[in-house]
């Protein structure tokens, strides 16, 4: 592996490996992003292969302001890309929220609980008090991952006719 997945922002959990994004993951992202069973459910949904060049830049700009971003997840071992996981700042000014998203394919082994777990610590010890999540109410699965890392529903919000869930987590 390169010597750039070695530092204090990547993380390294029982089965995963969790990389802050970098030109080499466009490819990857362009995929994931573009792919509607992945983020037909995210805020704003599907991307189009140049706003996720366009996000791209801001995910590794934020890395720099902040000190924490989303990060690339890989299955450790084979290096497969699963998916995106951590922390951005919501344009709702709901405040800083966990995400994630994997492919279709590599859901139902808990990779998205081991993955989502590891940002909230991560998010925590660099000193963010208050984390949230948002799920929409009919996605039973992402709502049992947040509600399995300790995180408690605290409030809802109608966005495009669907009813929208806030989970928190406090330090």
């Amino acid at each position: 592996m390169p010597s750039a997945l070695f530092s204090p922002r990547t993380i390294a959990t029982e089965r995963l490996s969790l990389v802050p994004p970098g030109q080499e993951h466009l490819p990857d992202l362009v995929r994931l992003k573009a792919d509607a069973r992945v983020f037909g459910l995210m805020l704003h949904g599907v991307r189009a292969p140049d706003r996720t060049v366009l996000e791209l830049a801001d995910d590794i700009e934020f890395w720099t302001v902040r000190g924490y971003g989303i990060w690339c997840v890989h299955l450790k071992g084979s290096g497969d890309f699963l998916g995106i996981a951590g922390l951005m700042e919501r344009p709702d000014g709901r405040g800083v929220a966990l995400r994630y998203a994997l492919w279709p394919e590599v859901r139902g082994h808990g990779y998205a609980r081991e993955a989502a777990r590891a940002a909230l610590e991560f998010g925590h010890r660099a000193g963010l008090a208050r984390l949230i999540a948002v799920a929409w109410e009919e996605n039973l699965a992402s709502r049992a991952v947040l509600q399995e890392i300790g995180m408690v529903e605290q409030d809802a919000f109608l966005h495009q006719g669907k009813r929208m869930l806030v989970y928190e987590s406090l330090a």
